[in-house]
This record gives C-alpha cells, sequence and structure tokens, in this order.
C-alpha cells in the first residue's frame, strides 16, 4: 500500500512542479492515529518551503492532481495540511490474508539488492569472559544478518577474535606464575577468573607488569615452545567453550578472523604507511596524527615493534575486500570503540581505499547492571553460563506450572528456546545506541513487553488452530469488519514496510517493537472477537493463521524460535 501511495503523491506533486525521490516521500507517510482519518496520512508541512504556500494549501493542489483513486482504495480526502488515504478493507483483508498463506515463510522478503554483504560481529577476545554484554553485540549481527539476506543479499557472517595481545600475554603469565598445579579446563567460568586474577595481582605491583611485557614479546616472536605450546592449548579450550554458546544463541559463522593472524600483515601495513608518509615515528613508535581532524593520534605500533589492534584493522579490512570480493562492509561493534572506527576510517581516506564508503559502523552501548558499568577486567559482570542457568531455571518452573507431566527432555528444549526468545528480545527492543540497565527481573518477566509474552502469542494462535482442526478454504467471507479485525490486517499488512525499515537502518529494534505491537492487537481480537464456531470461523481461522506466519517470519529476523507450547 505505502508503495501506491508513495506513487501517486510522486505524480501529483510533480505535476506542481516539484520533483521528489520515492523515499523522500515514503518517509513521510504515517498511519493516523484514528480510523476516521484515513488508514495512511501524508502530512505536508515539509513542502511549503518548495511550493511557496500554506500546508492546507499544499494538501488540496495535491489531492487535486489525484485524477482517480486507485484499485484497493475506497477514499483520498484532505484535513488540514495532510492528505488521507481510506483503503477498502474488505478488499485488503483477502488480499493481505491471502498473500501471507501463499507467500508463507518468504511474505515481507524482497531483493532490493543483492550485494555480498560481511557482517562483523561477537568478537569476544580468548582468555577472558563471554559475558551478558557481549550477548548484545551477537545478537545485534545475527539479527541484521538475518534481514540482509532477507533482503536479498548473500551474507557472510564474520567473528574477528582477539586471541594475542596483552591480555592474553596477562592471562598466560598468572597461569604459570599462580595456577601452573591446575589442569586447564574447557569452562569459560574457569577461563575469566584467571585473567581476573592477574588483574588484582598487577595491580597490586606495578613492577610484575615487567615480567608480562617480556611474555607479549614472546609471544609475538613466537620464540619461546612452551609459551607457545600453553597459548594454543588455552586458546582452543577458550574457543571451543565461544562455540557452545553460538549454538546456544542459534548463531553461526562463516569466516574466523584472528588477531595473531595479522601480527606479520599489520607490521607489513605499518611499514607501508611510513613509506607513504601517513603515519610517522614518534618516541619509537608508529603513530598517525589526526589530530587536525579531531580524532588524536593513532598508534599502530608500540616502542617495542609489538603490533597494536590499529595496524591489524587496516589489514584486515583490505584482505575482507581482496580476498571474499564483498561489496559491503559491516562492523558491528560496541559504542566505546567509536573513536577507533573513525580513526580507521579516516586513515583509509587518507590511503585512497577505493571502498571506504562501503564500510558501515554499527554502533551498540553497554549492558551495566543495576551497581554500574560491566567490566571483564574486574570480574564484575554476569557471565554467559551462570545467566543462562538463572533463566533456564525460572522458566522450568513456569513451564511446570502449565504442563505439570511434560518430560524432562521437552522441559530442556522448551525451556531453552524460551531463554533465548527472553535474553535476545531484551537487547533487541531498545534502541542499539540505548545502554540497557540489565535487572534480571525484568529479563525473567512472562509478561508484558518480552520475548516470552510473544512465544506466549504464537503458541495461543496455534492452539486455536489445533483445536478448530478445520482445513482452511482458499475462498472466505470477511462479512462486516470489526474494529479488532481491521487493526489486526492493518498491521500485518504493515510487516514489509517494517522490514524495509530494519534494513535501511539497519536497525533490528524496529522489528521487535512490531513483534510485541502485533502480539498485542492479536490478544485484543483474541479477547473480543470469538473464532472457533463462530459465524465468521473461516475468516478468522484464516487470519489467525496469518497472524502466525508473520509473527514467525519477525521474530526469526530477531534470531528467535518459535514454540508450540509454552
Amino acid at each position: 500500500m505505502k508503495q501506491i501511495i508513495t506513487s501517486l503523491l510522486k505524480e501529483a506533486i510533480k505535476k506542481n512542479g516539484v520533483s521528489l525521490r520515492n523515499e523522500e516521500i515514503e518517509k513521510f507517510i504515517e498511519i493516523p492515529p484514528s480510523p476516521e482519518l484515513g488508514d495512511y496520512s501524508f502530512p505536508c508541512f515539509f513542502l511549503i518551503e518548495k511550493f511557496k504556500q500554506e500546508p492546507s494549501r499544499i494538501a488540496l493542489d495535491i489531492r487535486r492532481k489525484i485524477t482517480k483513486v486507485p484499485e484497493g482504495f475506497q477514499d483520498i480526502q484532505t484535513s488540514g495540511a495532510y492528505i488521507n488515504f481510506f483503503v477498502n478493507r474488505k478488499d485488503l483483508s483477502k488480499q493481505i490474508i491471502q498473500e501471507i498463506l501463499s507467500k508463507k515463510e518468504k511474505y515481507g522478503s524482497f531483493s532490493q539488492e543483492k550485494n555480498k554483504v560481511m557482517i562483523e560481529f561477537s568478537q569476544p577476545n580468548t582468555h577472558k569472559a563471554f559475558h551478558v554484554g557481549h550477548i548484545r553485540g551477537t545478537t545485534i549481527g545475527e539479527s541484521l544478518a538475518r534481514i540482509f539476506e532477507f533482503c536479498g543479499n548473500e551474507v557472510i557472517r564474520a567473528n574477528y577474535q582477539g586471541d594475542s595481545g596483552m591480555h592474553v600475554a596477562k592471562w598466560i603469565w598468572c597461569y604459570k606464575k599462580y595456577h601452573k598445579k591446575q589442569k586447564l579446563k574447557e569452562d569459560e567460568s574457569w577461563i575469566a577468573s584467571i585473567y581476573v586474577d592477574a588483574i588484582k595481582r598487577l595491580s597490586k605491583n606495578e613492577k610484575l607488569q615487567e615480567q608480562v611485557d617480556l611474555i607479549n614479546k614472546m609471544l609475538a616472536e613466537r620464540s619461546d615452545k612452551e609459551l607457545d605450546s600453553l597459548w594454543k592449548k588455552s586458546r582452543k579450550l577458550s574457543l571451543d567453550s565461544f562455540e557452545k554458546i553460538y549454538r546456544e544463541l542459534n548463531t553461526h559463522f562463516d569466516v574466523y578472523f584472528f588477531e595473531s593472524e595479522m601480527e606479520k600483515r599489520g607490521l607489513d601495513m605499518a611499514e607501508k604507511l611510513l613509506k607513504d608518509e601517513i603515519a610517522k615515528i614518534s618516541e619509537g613508535a608508529v603513530i598517525i596524527d589526526l589530530k587536525k581532524y579531531n580524532l588524536g593520534v593513532w598508534v599502530l605500533l608500540r616502542k617495542d615493534q609489538t603490533v597494536l589492534y590499529s595496524a591489524k584493522d587496516l589489514a584486515l579490512v583490505k584482505e575482507k575486500f581482496e580476498k571474499f570480493k564483498i561489496n559491503r562492509n559491516v562492523y558491528v561493534i560496541g559504542s566505546a570503540q567509536s573513536m577507533h572506527m573513525a580513526q580507521l576510517f579516516k586513515t583509509l581516506e587518507l590511503m585512497n581505499f577505493p571502498k571506504v564508503k562501503e564500510c558501515k559502523y554499527v554502533p551498540f552501548s553497554e549492558v551495566r547492571l543495576p551497581t554500574g558499568k560491566m567490566s571483564s577486567r574486574t570480574g564484575e559482570n554476569i557471565l554467559y553460563s551462570d545467566f543462562i542457568k538463572e533463566i533456564t531455571d525460572y522458566s522450568k518452573k513456569e513451564i511446570k506450572k502449565r504442563f505439570p507431566s511434560i518430560s524432562k527432555k521437552e522441559l530442556e528444549s522448551r525451556s531453552l528456546k524460551i531463554s533465548i526468545a527472553s535474553i535476545k528480545y531484551s537487547m533487541l527492543k531498545q534502541n542499539p545506541n540505548k545502554v540497557i540497565i540489565f535487572k534480571k527481573e525484568d529479563a525473567l518477566n512472562f509478561e508484558g513487553d518480552s520475548g516470552a509474552y510473544i512465544l506466549y502469542t504464537y503458541a495461543r494462535a496455534g492452539s486455536i488452530l489445533e483445536k478448530a482442526n478445520k482445513k482452511l478454504k482458499e475462498k472466505f467471507d470477511t462479512g462486516k469488519l470489526e474494529e479488532k479485525e481491521i487493526e489486526l490486517i492493518k498491521k500485518l499488512s504493515q510487516f514489509k514496510d517494517v522490514v524495509s525499515n530494519a534494513y535501511k537502518t539497519m536497525n533490528p529494534n524496529v522489528l521487535a517493537n512490531y513483534s510485541y505491537q502485533l502480539c498485542q492487537i492479536f490478544n485484543e481480537f483474541y479477547h473480543s472477537c470469538p473464532v472457533i464456531d463462530s459465524e465468521k470461523e473461516q475468516f478468522r481461522l484464516s487470519l489467525v493463521t496469518a497472524l502466525r506466519q508473520v509473527l514467525k517470519n519477525s521474530v526469526y529476523l530477531l534470531g528467535i524460535s518459535t514454540v508450540e507450547e509454552m
């Protein structure tokens, strides 16, 4: 519907001597607050400067240029500065429902662009904790990957992990010096505890840092076989613990990049930048002076010539485009790295890197505890393993209340799905740039604006269809449409626009909010409009089936799996 309205308005505005792009018009089309004002509305305030008229006059002029009400619409009216579009609700209802039932899981998808896109996300460092904060980046990245795929792109999921550098040196130093008698474990909590212990010991005695610096240099040079062996073993255990988490979060990666692989390439990159006079030597370190761009100084190599993240990132960008032949490169990285990303993009500009404009940064803010900021350095965070256990234990209790005789296997499976849905939804319903204050009570809420509520709605709709146990007919009579039926159909019809918006803005929270609103409208419909054995049973069964399909499509794009029973 939005596309038809956009086309109508574009042509009418052009007849008034003003040319606008589709996207300039479409972004102003809105849903009026009351059905009396139409199903779609177009405000004309932004056209004052172009038309040199009052907005109410502009609305009348544009309406006069629309000579024919298109198929699917009943009327087009003006109200002050607004042009209001009234759809033929019976026709729209049949059209929307039939389209959903025929396209099923493809409803809402489109092939707007067929780019090859690499989305880099998650990026946990080995030898550290995978905590609740990491879940946010992983969840956003997986959702974006699904949205991009849904919109016709080929997506490469990439994970760039810090498996070398000072944090690894600190872990190995602490293990060798204080924990050598302990057997290496594939345990996220144990691995994290060694790093936290290292930070605490180093904070008490600064002179110990010299020992860590030596280990860091030896690891970079691969000059000590014992250290290298310990690094390989502990690295593998850390990576294996992450893979268990990814399986539970229902995400995967097509490509893994590691900092250790970028050491030599980063060094070569720094030398090239020196040769091209983009970088320079300052007090023994190799830097890029970006102060005139208000971006400070970017250090590529330390005084001891160990390679920093900056030089490695430059080398990685080059490899992404050259080796994988991608069209776009999307980074899903915490907003704490905003300066680093700005320095990276500015340096790529100075290098005349041809694809710099195809590198996009999606920042996301922190997840904090009510007591303050999380930190893998101090251990003041919620480990994923502890967090997921707490959520699933709560889910099991709630499920057992509803299904006392449920089998242990089904209980485990269902509780994990509900838990993952609750976690992911809590991370995605907020704008990525908004700091989340993580409260256990909110995350464990099975009612209201939560992932569990959305899964419950999907299951409820399924139970209606199961009780009816009737085959849907291709043709049905809508009868006189009731208000709650109209609201639900209109919401279903908006799914395509919501997907398009999420894709263009690279913001999954619009889909999360849509999913919740759709559930609210459906539950209002459920309480107002009996389905089984009603005069409009076939129509309403088709409407419930359409609701389930759209809700399933929507939460799929959030990385959430549905359940048939709660």
